[in-house]
């Protein structure tokens, strides 16, 4: 069977690889504005699904990966920054508190879908100005969920985690292998 991941994130397309080496690459191009009334802790499974669904329709026979990751501190989800302003905003945002990832995942086949959520509780130690403008100029945040990547520069901003690792990097590879196998069935 042919598998599909609905999303261009590097991070995605190699935990992925963990599970299935063989893949191909169709990044869904959707609207992404959440609706109304769906709570922050949702909003990243509403996207995967949407996703999912997307590409499933042209590839109906296809298993369908769709994806999205939010990162959420006081109810607010933070989003990839817009630009090196808000990339410090959101950072001061998190310097010495928990925040929590979400990665929402859908899996869509022959018209059917299965989707869920894994959430990782993440704290960050008390940043100063020097380590928050270091980080920026490294250009790293720029195109990440909450302006940080745990995987890369950003690793030194983390005290500690509750949950899966790779949740946090973008999909959670070890609950996904069990939702593909179950899905299939």
């Amino acid at each position: 069977m042919k598998i599909i991941l609905a999303s261009a994130s590097p991070r995605r397309q190699e935990l992925l690889r963990y599970i299935v080496p063989d893949f191909d690459i169709l990044p869904a191009d959707i609207d992404e504005t959440i609706p109304e009334g769906i709570a922050a802790e949702r909003s990243a499974e509403y996207l995967a699904v949407k996703k999912a669904e997307h590409i499933s329709e042209k590839y109906p026979d296809s298993l369908v990966i769709g994806s999205d990751t939010v990162v959420i501190i006081g109810g607010e989800i933070l989003g990839k920054p817009a630009d090196k302003a808000d990339a410090e905003r959101m950072l001061r945002k998190l310097s010495g508190k928990v925040h929590t990832v979400v990665t929402g995942v859908c899996l869509s086949l022959g018209g059917r879908s299965e989707s869920f959520s894994n959430e990782t509780k993440v704290k960050f130690y008390p940043l100063t100005d020097e380590e928050i403008s270091a980080y920026i100029a490294t250009g790293e945040p720029m195109d990440k969920a909450g302006a940080y990547g745990i995987q890369g520069f950003g690793s030194v901003l983390v005290e500690g985690i509750e949950g899966d690792f790779f949740n946090v990097m973008g999909l959670p590879v070890a609950s996904l292998k069990r939702k593909i196998e179950e899905f299939i069935k």
